[in-house]
């Protein structure tokens, strides 16, 4: 006689059915696309690759409470489930990380960094924390121009509130009541530098009452948990309230990229540790008891991530590189300049 399993009650944050799955989809094809990433890297087809394994949760609940066509998103270099849920696609990822000439960079940009105007994604900057100024200036931009009901969404490491970028930039949303969310994503190593060598606090929400303004602090093992503090945020922000401070609590299984090798200054046992709260298989196992998933469904997804994964590989690999005639476009003033040549 088959057992009933009654369904456990879930906390959903106000999510539907659908929508917590989709986080699900989004933590699934992080994974893949890390992984492809590194093994590309590995077999000697790209220079470079930077992973967010560990990041999944934070990315897919910030990405849920997100609204594509509206907010505005100011990623950092392990952001890839908050692109994917910003609408860039795994073609886009990887026609970057081949450096092809379809690349929304033109083939110009550095591995895993992502923009696309159209969906409202700003380029990124290599220069840690460089990138908050220009967050900031977005959304004093929404307030110059009359807009509401938009915010700008800035992502960084813990590491990046060491840097003088990001207090300016805080302090300058804070004083002009921005619509902007300050999102840290904490994962207790700043490269191989970690928190304790960082700052003298347990908490970077700490850090926001030196700004007059509020900090919130989440799961960021826990999508639901990340999506509720960045819906109250991203709120916040877009009704007039002005910024927050999140910070999310993750950790970084993997070394800080592929030219890192992290046995130099962390433990192994510490990494089994953490390994225990991964969260997908955490969230997974989430969704199996509250009945959204079976163990059907969820090999159906996982094959259905890596084909797309797959595709997206093979397609962007048979694409031209970029030629050389538009080498310096973006890069000096007039086209016609050539430095090296006088």
């Amino acid at each position: 006689m088959a057992k009933t399993v009654t369904a456990r009650a879930l906390d959903r944050g106000g999510l539907s059915d659908e929508q917590l799955v989709a986080m699900l989809w989004n933590m699934l094809l992080q994974r893949q696309l890390d992984n492809r990433g590194f093994q590309l890297n590995r077999q000697g087809k790209i220079p470079f690759a930077l992973g967010s394994e560990g990041h999944e949760a934070v990315q897919a609940g910030a990405a849920m409470a997100f609204v594509r066509g509206s907010d505005i998103l100011a990623p950092y270099y392990r952001d890839l489930g908050l692109v994917l849920g910003a609408g860039i696609t795994p073609l886009d990822l990887l026609t970057n990380m081949f450096a092809r000439e379809a690349d929304l960079s033109g083939g110009r940009q550095f591995p895993n960094h992502y923009t696309a105007r159209d969906r409202g994604v700003l380029s990124i900057s290599s220069i840690i924390a460089a990138h908050c100024p220009h967050a900031a200036g977005v959304a004093y931009a929404l307030n110059y121009q009359g807009e509401s009901g938009r915010a700008v969404l800035c992502s960084t490491g813990e590491g990046a509130t060491s840097e003088g970028e990001w207090h300016e930039a805080i302090n300058f949303s804070a004083i002009h009541k921005l619509p902007i969310v300050f999102l840290v994503q904490n994962n207790g190593w700043a490269i191989s530098t970690p928190q304790s060598k960082q700052m003298a606090i347990v908490d970077v929400a700490d850090k926001a009452a030196g700004y007059g303004l509020p900090g919130l602090i989440c799961d960021g093992t826990d999508p639901i948990a990340t999506y509720r503090a960045m819906k109250v945020a991203m709120d916040r922000a877009r009704s007039g309230g002005g910024p927050t401070l999140v910070e999310a609590k993750c950790y970084r299984f993997l070394a800080h990229s592929t030219d890192d090798d992290d046995r130099t200054y962390r433990d192994r046992e510490e990494l089994a540790r953490q390994r225990a709260d991964d969260p997908v298989p955490k969230y997974e196992r989430v969704l199996r008891e509250s009945g959204l998933i079976d163990d059907e469904s969820l090999a159906k997804m996982k094959a259905d991530i890596l084909k797309l994964a797959n595709d997206a590989t093979d397609d962007a690999e048979v694409l031209p590189y970029p030629s050389v005639d538009d080498m310096t476009t973006h890069v000096y003033a007039g086209a016609a300049y050539e430095p090296w040549l006088e």
